[in-house]
């Protein structure tokens, strides 16, 4: 009987060692599953890590490039329009454009800048780029001609106002020129086919065109704006050979013999035989333009486009050539790097030379009426007609006072007084200009 205990006590320990040896063999591979699946997953994740990091191009995040300028007029718009396709186009940098009245940007700037806040890149008038780069607001961009910007195709002129010193500060924006704007049904009118060519043609076409009822009258053949805008009276110095300042010498040239023949012809036209409205403001004259009671006068090329809403029949031609020969006043709004873009200057270099593009400046032009900056795109502005004609006489501009840090003083203290007395009668022109050029001596003393 206790055998029998004794096997089946043995019977049911065999038993119980065999289930939990069979327990444990059932777990083991249980556990090689988990850490394949581990690894398997693992590889997966170290794969397509590898994968994206090989696929996926770094971000390279654009710089931010400040941009002031004073075009709140009706250029704003395509202004504006073209910095956009400078944004979206494969560029290092975004310009940041902000516009404001000129006067309030030249009020600005210098603070601006000084704080290290303001612009990187500023457009202005050329005049101004003796006054800022004296003052450290802007610096020189000598090496701008072997980054991107062509300055075999700069007019010539203009080239040479890029200057201040030895150093260059600026690239072009835009340019203007002025022209002899004509009536065409007046002159068809008097009889005349063609605009006047030189001074002798003037004076004959002037005389022919003016219209006197009385003491009134009624039409003028010739307008020479005389006060407050004054830029019509440098081309008639220079087309008269003669100029304003000799800057070699930096000093005055004014009381010229070539400048009192100039000063006496056109005096003459206004004050003796009557064909142009004495002292008469730039506007003024623009008026008796549009009116039809001017039949010929100079101006820019910003006046065509309220001519043509007119409906007025009219055309351009060269300023008449004087003793002096052809001449016409050019001027430039210009893109300068100031001391903030430094740090940022191929940028800066790329944003002017993509500016000064054939692209750009076809597109540029078309709306706004300028003459491009380069002398090369005869072509691209063919069947405009104004524009073709304004940059025709791009190669024979001369700037107006461009090497001067104080030329606003020059103008009002100096020129338009020594213009009015003549006008006015007040003064000869052997003593106004005599007067206005001791004036002038004093003022270039300061630069």
């Amino acid at each position: 009987m206790g055998s029998l205990k004794k096997i089946v006590a043995f019977l049911l320990c065999a038993v119980l060692l065999m289930g939990v040896m069979a327990g444990c063999a059932q777990k083991e591979p249980a556990q090689e599953t988990t850490s394949e699946n581990e690894t398997t997953q693992t590889e997966v994740k170290a794969n397509e890590t590898e994968t994206t990091n090989e696929t996926k191009e770094p971000v390279v995040e654009k710089k931010t490039i400040k941009f002031w300028n004073g075009f709140t007029g009706s250029d704003q718009e395509t202004l504006t329009k073209r910095i956009e396709e400078y944004n979206a186009g494969d560029h290092s940098a975004t310009i940041e454009m902000e516009i404001m009245p000129w006067d309030t940007l030249y009020e600005k700037l210098a603070t601006t800048v000084s704080s290290g806040e303001g612009p990187d890149v500023v457009a202005f008038s050329f005049q101004r780029i003796g006054t800022y780069a004296r003052e450290g607001v802007i610096v020189p961009i000598n090496d701008v001609f072997d980054n991107g910007v062509d300055k075999d195709v700069i007019p010539a002129g203009l080239l040479d106002n890029l200057n201040y010193g030895d150093d260059v500060y600026a690239t072009p924006m835009n340019l203007s020129t002025m022209m002899l704007y004509y009536n065409k049904d007046l002159l068809a009118e008097a009889g005349l086919e063609t605009p006047p060519a030189n001074w002798d043609e003037l004076s004959e076409y002037a005389k022919q065109l003016t219209k006197v009822n009385g003491d009134i009258v009624e039409q003028y053949g010739f307008g020479i704006a005389s006060h407050v805008t004054v830029a019509m009276w440098p081309v008639l110095l220079w087309t008269g050979g003669g100029d304003i300042v000799d800057y070699s010498t930096m000093t005055s040239v004014l009381n010229s013999d070539a400048n009192k023949y100039t000063m006496t012809y056109f005096s003459d036209l206004i004050k003796e035989y009557k064909v142009s409205p004495a002292v008469a403001a730039g506007a003024d004259i623009d008026t008796l333009f549009q009116t039809g009671k001017c039949a010929m006068y100079m101006c820019g090329p910003w006046a065509v486009a309220g001519f043509q809403s007119a409906g007025l029949n009219f055309d351009v031609a060269p300023v008449p050539e004087g003793p002096g020969g052809a001449a016409t006043l050019g001027d430039s709004v210009v893109l300068c790097m100031t001391a903030n873009g430094e740090e940022n200057k191929a940028e800066v270099y790329d944003f002017m030379s993509w500016w000064n593009s054939k692209e750009n400046q076809a597109a540029w032009v078309a709306p706004t009426g300028f003459a491009p900056t380069r002398t090369d795109m005869a072509e691209e502005i063919k069947d405009n007609h104004f524009i073709s004609a304004f940059s025709s006489v791009s190669n024979d501009a001369h700037f107006y006072l461009p090497k001067l840090t104080n030329f606003g003083e020059v103008e009002e203290s100096v020129l338009t007084p020594m213009y009015e007395s003549i006008l006015l009668g007040e003064a000869t022109v052997d003593e106004a200009l005599q007067t206005a050029d001791a004036q002038l001596n004093e003022l270039l003393n300061d630069q």
